[in-house]
This record gives C-alpha cells, sequence and structure tokens, in this order.
C-alpha cells in the first residue's frame, strides 16, 4: 500500500512540473496530497492536529537553517562595506591581464570571498551582482556570466 501511495505522489509531482506548475507550488501541493492520503488511511484514528505543528517546528529550529540568511547577511555587510569591490579588484590585478581575464577573476574573487566567509551562499550574495554585473558590462553573455558566477562560487 505505501508504494502504491509513494508512487501516485511522484507521478502528481511528475504531472505537476510537465504543467509548468512552480517547483514551490508543486511541491507544496504533492505534500498537502500526501497528507491528506495519511489523515484518510488507517492512522487517522491515531492522528493529532497538534503534531503537524511539533513536527513543523522541530524542523525548523535548527542552527543549520538559521546558517544560511546570516550567511546571506554577511554577504550584504561585505557587499556594502566595500570589501567584494576590493577583494574583485585584487582578483583583477592577480589574473586580469590573462585571456577571458574576466572569468578568470570572477573564479579567484570568488576563491578569497569564499574562503573568508565559508560559503557558497555568502559567496553568491556579496560578489555574484558585482561579478555577473562586471561580465555583462564587458560583453559576456548574461547566461555565462551566471554560470561562471554559479560555478565559482
Amino acid at each position: 500500500m505505501e508504494l502504491i501511495v509513494f508512487l501516485v505522489l511522484i507521478a502528481l509531482m511528475v504531472i505537476l512540473m510537465l504543467l509548468r506548475v512552480p517547483v514551490a507550488y508543486a511541491i507544496g501541493l504533492t505534500a498537502v496530497a500526501g497528507f491528506l492520503i495519511y489523515v484518510s488511511g488507517a492512522q487517522a484514528r491515531h492522528f493529532r492536529v497538534g503534531l503537524i505543528a511539533q513536527r513543523i517546528v522541530a524542523g525548523a529550529n535548527s542552527f543549520t537553517l538559521l546558517a544560511i540568511p546570516l550567511f546571506l547577511f554577511a554577504g550584504k555587510v561585505m557587499n556594502e562595506g566595500g570589501v567584494t569591490d576590493r577583494i574583485f579588484h585584487f582578483a583583477g590585478s592577480l589574473v586580469g591581464r590573462l585571456k577571458g581575464g574576466l572569468g578568470h577573476v570572477n573564479v579567484v574573487a570568488s576563491l578569497i570571498f569564499s574562503g573568508m566567509s565559508g560559503a557558497a551562499v555568502a559567496d553568491m550574495a556579496g560578489m555574484g551582482v558585482l561579478e555577473i554585473k562586471a561580465m555583462r558590462d564587458v560583453g559576456y553573455d548574461g547566461t555565462f556570466s551566471c554560470a561562471v558566477t554559479g560555478s565559482s562560487a
């Protein structure tokens, strides 16, 4: 029975993706469908509404999840403080003269910034906007500059 429910939920997720429903909505709708199947099944007599809230809070009450917005905040603080500009210019002086120099500068600046912050999320928040804008201003394609920035973070 559980395998059938699992396959139905996977099929629902695939159908929603094929219908071009945004990923967040597709995951949410699949979760609601799974919840409704669970509540209507044999476990319904053991079901408590308070358990849902308790599980949500227990899952969200984690230092690991708290780290993500704090890394984003650190990237923005460094961006506003001018640290990212200085790192970018330093990386430019190191490898900017090479062929495709701005791509190399992107990688070196991300290496330095990620080493300082310890997280790729902070690197994307701090250096990403600066690197992509610089590459687009010089004439790089937007998708290429986003790909290089995402890969180097």
